[in-house]
């Protein structure tokens, strides 16, 4: 693993909205770095973990965001149905009322003793016909309301457990958010404890990407899908690496490419780790533009392959969304979506 490049201050400014998804410094940036910093190594090799393990905790906090985002809907989704069912249960209980009274009122007694206070049998007999349709129908609406109770019962239930769920969610982001902000905390003191030349290498490779590439506009999609993908992702050249951002006006590494799909009218999921498996894998060698490039064992890093030999990807902090080598750290896997 390779050191990671130079964090620009402005990225650390940001507060609670802007941190690292973190990415690994190409070769060629690490021979910038002058010999005398060759002491350092351990400084650069700390900075490097911390930084992958930030990341690792980045693509958590967006799993744990999204899921939240999920669940809210659900529980306003259900607390709609459950206002509905609810009004439903209170019309069928005043129907049932109403139809009680008017039983009541009709007469509702004994039919023998109601025969021998008749004085016109017919009379008697057309009534008990008309309290007899009365019973079923009752009947059958107090059934339907008992079956209605427990709907709503039931609705009632699987919402308190969606509530439950939304708020250990709301814990875990919170959780994962303290830990990217404690271990970029102290990959900045330890950037900081660099002797000047090494942190203004760490500069200079934080902007070592480039933002445009002749001849890449040439590469052509395997679809029409992916070609509108890569369109997308070029759109945002330049745009602000923002920590938990999937666009339009900021990024990270697997909201980046989860946004650009999505103007092909492709849905993604929100990881790097899920984004892996949203298609067919295919070899490196067989790359096509709009092909999803993971990085690392730990799929903690993505980016968008543009053709080339380059990607377009969201690195981090103080180095928007630009062109790198496809080879700027060690590739996982590539898949089509």
């Amino acid at each position: 693993m390779g050191s990671h490049r130079r964090l620009a201050p402005s990225g650390f400014d940001r507060g609670a909205s802007a941190a690292l998804s973190v990415l690994s410094a190409a070769a060629a940036a690490l021979a910038t770095v002058p010999a005398s910093a060759a002491p350092h190594d351990g400084t650069r090799a700390d900075v490097d973990r911390l930084y992958q393990e930030a990341e690792r905790a980045t693509e958590a906090f967006d799993k744990a965001a999204e899921r939240a985002d999920t669940l809210r809907e659900e529980v306003g989704d259900a607390q709609d149905r459950i206002a509905r069912q609810q009004q439903r249960v209170n019309t069928m209980r005043e129907a049932l009322g109403s139809l009680a009274g008017a039983q009541y009122r009709s007469g509702g007694i004994a039919p023998a003793v109601a025969l021998l206070f008749s004085d016109d049998p017919d009379d008697y007999l057309d009534k008990a016909s008309t309290l007899d349709r009365i019973g079923t129908r009752q009947a059958g609406r107090l059934k339907e309301l008992q079956s209605a109770m427990r709907e709503l019962a039931q609705e009632r239930t699987e919402t308190a457990g969606k509530l439950a769920e939304l708020e250990k969610s709301r814990k875990a982001v919170a959780a994962h958010k303290r830990t990217v902000e404690k271990k970029l905390a102290k990959a900045r003191q330890l950037l900081n404890s660099l002797p000047d030349a090494e942190r203004a290498a760490y500069e200079r490779a934080s902007r070592s990407g480039r933002f445009d590439i002749p001849g890449l506009s040439g590469a052509v999609a395997p679809d029409a899908r992916a070609a509108a993908a890569l369109a997308a992702a070029r759109s945002a050249l330049g745009r602000p690496y923002v920590w938990g951002a999937n666009g339009p006006s900021g990024f990270d590494c697997s909201g980046l490419v989860q946004w650009s799909y999505a103007q092909a009218g492709v849905h993604l999921p929100r990881t790097s780790q899920e984004q892996r498996y949203a298609g067919r894998q295919v070899p490196l060698s067989q790359a096509r533009p709009g092909d999803l490039v993971v990085y690392r064992s730990d799929a903690g890093h993505v980016a968008m392959y543009a053709g080339n030999g380059q990607v377009i990807h969201a690195p981090y902090p103080g180095a928007p969304v630009r062109y790198d080598p496809v080879g700027m750290m060690p590739v996982a896997s590539v898949t089509r979506p």
